[in-house]
């Protein structure tokens, strides 16, 4: 064997019991039921000791109970040292069980802890730990030579069997962990893939088609303002200028859409730092950030970017020139967004009552999202709140 077999540790997965069937489980659990209950039966009714000596020997299965589950979290977290002084511990309450006159209890004691080391610790630790408890056992056992032999080495075979079969199972779920991810990395890969193509066609078709309509709106704008002034010739002017500044608006758009299909979308505050600055008919308009800052899922942030769009749309509408307080906030586990608008205009029927179609639709996003979409009016205006896993 090579130095890497003898001081590698049995796998994770291998050291607990995940991969098990149901029925093995059950084996697993009845065998410890029975050990357990021997271990009991045995302190109570062997025959020896009397008096308060019982009492000794239920305590000594109780510390034998308490110190092999700390074996097992010790294996299970790969530490060497403490694992061998609680194995050093279940020799020492085996001896202990032996001179108190509890013979059977010392017995199982010597022979689980031999089991165990060969099938919990690197087997550079494990052999040495199992020879002194299985010559213990043999001293101990008061059967002739020939039974004895056979049980050590019975029980020195099944806990190196034991072993090998924890390894095959911790084997396959690497196996079978490995090949979920593979399977999950394909699926992204391939979505990705697609978005790209979808990407792809919007950039030839629509982006391309909104850069064509505003250099012919802004030659249509200049054409117009060569002419006479007048009320018609300002009237077309207005709608031209109009059209110019929704071109643009859907074409900026467009192209976060893009970067969002593409993986390549700007932080979330920076995007609505950018949003408020670009104002319109709003008035003040600051971000406030708290939390942990952190990326998040594309289509959370999408939902946020549309939310704080649609809300600045409302507050434009519904009341020009009022103060927005915009505040994105990082939670462990999602991300709030609220938007509040004061000191503007009356809100119509419509943005109070939070019922049209552009917030129904957010709504409708976040909630898809697993997340909630509050938006009313409170003391001083009109609030919109977000919040969507993340």
């Amino acid at each position: 064997m090579t130095r890497d077999v003898w001081f590698a540790w049995p796998s994770r997965e291998a050291l607990t019991h995940e991969g098990l069937s149901r029925v093995r489980r059950g084996i697993a659990w009845t065998v410890r039921a029975v050990l357990l209950g021997a271990l009991l039966w045995t302190a109570v009714n062997e025959r020896g000791p009397h008096g308060w000596s019982w009492v000794a020997g239920v305590a000594i299965v109780a510390a034998t109970v308490a110190l092999a589950r700390g074996f097992w979290h010790q294996t299970l977290a790969h530490r060497l040292w403490p694992s061998l002084a609680l194995l050093a511990s279940l020799m020492t309450v085996a001896v202990v069980a032996q001179q108190t006159g509890w013979h059977i209890v010392a017995i199982i004691v010597w022979c689980g802890t031999a089991v165990s080391a060969l099938e919990r610790l690197p087997l550079g630790a494990a052999v040495p730990c199992t020879m002194v408890a299985l010559g213990a056992y043999a001293v101990v056992n008061t059967d002739s030579w020939m039974p004895t032999a056979i049980s050590t080495a019975g029980l020195g075979l099944a806990g190196y069997v034991l072993r090998l079969d924890a390894e095959a199972r911790g084997n396959a779920q690497r196996l079978l962990a490995q090949e979920r991810a593979a399977r999950a990395a394909e699926s992204e890969s391939a979505a990705l893939a697609e978005r790209a193509r979808i990407a792809r066609e919007i950039h030839d078709v629509l982006a391309h088609s909104l850069s064509a309509q505003l250099v012919h709106l802004e030659a249509a704008r200049l054409m117009i303002e060569r002419e006479p002034a007048g009320e018609f010739r300002d009237r077309i002017l207005e709608r031209v200028v109009a059209a110019r500044s929704m071109a643009r608006d859907g074409l900026a758009e467009t192209r976060q859409a893009l970067s969002a299909l593409r993986g390549e979308m700007t932080p979330v505050e920076d995007y609505l730092r950018t949003l408020v600055e670009g104002g319109g008919p709003v008035g003040p308009a600051g971000v406030e950030v708290s939390g942990e800052r952190r990326p998040i899922a594309a289509e959370a942030s999408q939902a946020v970017r549309r939310v704080a769009q649609e809300a600045l749309t409302n507050v434009r509408k519904h009341a020009p020139g009022a103060t927005v307080a915009m505040r994105l906030e990082y939670l462990p586990d999602e991300v709030a967004l609220e938007v509040r608008d004061f000191g503007g205009g009356v809100a119509d029927e419509l943005a109070v009552s939070g019922s049209g179609y552009g917030l129904l639709g957010m709504r409708e996003r976040a909630e898809l999202l697993g997340g909630t979409l509050e938006a009313g009016p409170d003391e001083e205006g009109f609030v919109v709140r977000l919040r969507v896993p993340a």
